[in-house]
């Protein structure tokens, strides 16, 4: 199982972003005590100068970590053919207890990672660097977050066997099991649906209010609203949207989106949700330091912009379920 191409590639990203990140948390130690752009001691000027590699060679790792997430979903979809109860990504996922717990972490370091990247691209553009000293230390709380992910990897990468038999999405979405999934599943058409375009509604509303107003309040309400209509958007795709695009009332899969039979359709879903969910939270992060000196041109422009692809991305959301749900033959309102 280890040989497999996309194994070796998530397990070697996942090893040299942790490597990476250890080898950069004494610099960060270091820059969180010592850094200070009014003096022009030689350790400052040493500081200044290795900032800017390391800055370079921690957004490289966390870009890489953003691209590893939809790797292991798409590999996870590939190897389900090659256990027994397995028809997609849920099948191999579930082939051992690390499955989901890997792929949940590799989740929360793609929003952090995202947030992380947000913060250095505009301290990069101000002359003094305010936010060195608030990037590093998040990086500091970004290592363990990797550890645990890359131990997951391992744990779950490790432990696959062939002769395992596992089980199929069917058994995980079934409105009958006791899982949150389930609980999603299980609730009514209509409410789903009112649940999902007013989260989406109100998040589309959020991200454009804070892309025009940029005041603090308004990048809190849409960091917010993002969230939720990220929770809300995953409920509906497991509710309602899934059964729309299978035309089954009860295959509620959200992985089988991704195959060919379904014309991957699940990445026009995926993709968008994911990038504006992204996109909203960086702008609420921003927000706290628009009354920095050098930051209070910057901050504003970049999270006026984050929050319009935030606005935009949710639309385009809505609009590819919307599609998806009026070409379906399905019906389930009467």
């Amino acid at each position: 199982m280890l040989f497999q191409p996309a194994i070796i590639a998530l397990l070697l990203a996942g090893s040299v972003s942790l490597l990476v990140l250890v080898a950069a948390a004494p610099f960060a130690l270091q820059v969180i005590r010592r850094w200070d752009m009014r003096s022009g001691s030689e350790l400052q000027l040493v500081l200044e100068r290795r900032t800017y590699f390391f800055s370079t060679l921690t957004a490289f790792v966390f870009v890489t970590q953003i691209g590893a997430l939809l790797l292991t979903v798409f590999n996870a979809d590939r190897m389900a053919v090659m256990f027994v109860g397995a028809m997609c990504a849920v099948g191999t996922l579930n082939a051992n207890a690390w499955g989901f717990p890997m792929l949940y972490a590799q989740i929360a370091v793609f929003f952090l990672a995202a947030v992380w990247l947000t913060l250095n691209q505009v301290d990069n553009q101000a002359p003094d660097y305010p936010l060195v000293r608030v990037k590093y230390a998040l990086l500091l709380l970004l290592l363990p977050a990797l550890a645990a992910t890359f131990a997951l990897q391992l744990k779950y990468f490790l432990n696959l066997r062939a002769d395992v038999i596992t089980s199929c999405c069917g058994s995980l979405f079934s409105e009958q099991g006791p899982t949150l999934a389930s609980e999603a599943s299980a609730m009514e058409a209509r409410p789903a649906i009112l649940l999902f375009y007013g989260a989406l509604a109100a998040a589309v509303f959020a991200n454009a209010i804070h892309a025009g107003l940029r005041r603090r309040w308004s990048g809190a309400l849409a960091a917010l609203a993002s969230a939720a209509a990220f929770v809300a958007a995953i409920v509906g795709i497991l509710s309602f949207v899934s059964l729309y695009v299978y035309e089954h009332p009860h295959h509620h899969c959200p992985f089988c989106l991704l195959k060919p039979e379904y014309g991957y359709q699940g990445y026009l879903l995926y993709v968008p949700l994911f990038v504006s969910t992204a996109a909203g939270l960086g702008a609420g992060i921003l927000q706290p330091f628009a009354g920095v000196g050098s930051l209070k041109m910057l901050v504003p422009q970049a999270s006026g912009r984050l929050a319009g692809a935030a606005a935009l991305g949710f639309a385009l959301f809505a609009a590819v379920a919307t599609i998806m749900v009026l070409k379906s033959n399905l019906i389930l309102l009467a």
